[in-house]
């Protein structure tokens, strides 16, 4: 029942850590729409690439990319543009929730967090919002968590990047609302992914965070793919600075 966006159709999409978790039903939701879309991450995703033309009839272009190396990024976004067009729509999407805690952080791990859960969003606005700019439209979004308005404990510096991001997400939007540039963040909640399953869902912590929810659903990653497809789209196209949580009613906002 996911609407279609005509305006998505032959458009141009990159995104971030687009071949597994949350990555992979973003781009799957995107090729739904006729889009044509580039994804990269550190792990091979031909095999999904397969998966994804079979099902869809649309095949991804896959960039292997170690999306902390900027040079690497900016590289696979010119890929990108070279093979789809200039690029239209920027989903940042790729990071790493690993749990430590404040007196485990060495100078070494804090630079690694930060580069991938916010210095690459940087490196790829910088990439791509030039020809946003002579296009005269675009859209970025950028996927932050809920952890950081929960004020959660076990991984300090990876909310405090969420809450930079919900910090460039606002002031980008600023900078480029001139050139119809919009610049939304999307927030999941808790989603059921492959590696959230294996490394931290259990029956009792799934029990307890469904109790926090507003809504008794445990969210997939469809249902945040469902909110990205809306703010890439013309039917989003007055709204920018925002943030879309989408948890099933853990956070309240407004």
């Amino acid at each position: 029942m996911t609407p279609v966006y005509p305006d998505l159709d032959g458009a141009s999409v990159f995104i971030t850590g687009g071949g597994s978790g949350i990555g992979a039903g973003l781009t799957e939701a995107f090729l739904r729409q006729g889009a044509r879309v580039a994804c990269v991450q550190r792990s091979d995703a031909s095999g999904f690439c397969d998966e994804m033309e079979q099902a869809t009839g649309n095949r991804p272009l896959f960039i292997a990319c170690d999306i902390t190396d900027p040079e690497a990024l900016q590289a696979a976004i010119a890929q990108a543009a070279d093979a789809h067009g200039d690029i239209q729509v920027l989903v940042n999407n790729a990071a790493n929730d690993q749990r430590h805690t404040l007196a485990e952080v060495t100078p070494e791990f804090m630079d690694w967090a930060l580069a991938i859960n916010f210095k690459c969003y940087v490196t790829a606005c910088q990439a791509v919002i030039p020809a946003m700019q002579k296009a005269g439209r675009g859209s970025v979004v950028n996927l932050t968590s809920i952890s950081y308005m929960m004020g959660n404990a076990g991984y300090p510096i990876y909310t405090s990047a969420n809450s930079a991001l919900n910090g460039l997400t606002r002031s980008l939007a600023r900078e480029f609302g001139p050139d119809r540039i919009r610049v939304n963040a999307l927030v999941p909640g808790w989603v059921m992914t492959p590696k959230q399953i294996e490394k931290w869902v259990t029956p009792e912590k799934l029990a307890a965070h469904l109790e926090r929810q507003c809504l008794p659903d445990k969210l997939v990653p469809p249902d945040i793919a469902a909110g990205a497809l809306f703010l890439a789209s013309d039917a989003s196209r007055a709204m920018t600075g925002q943030a879309l949580v989408i948890d099933g009613g853990v956070v309240v906002t407004g």
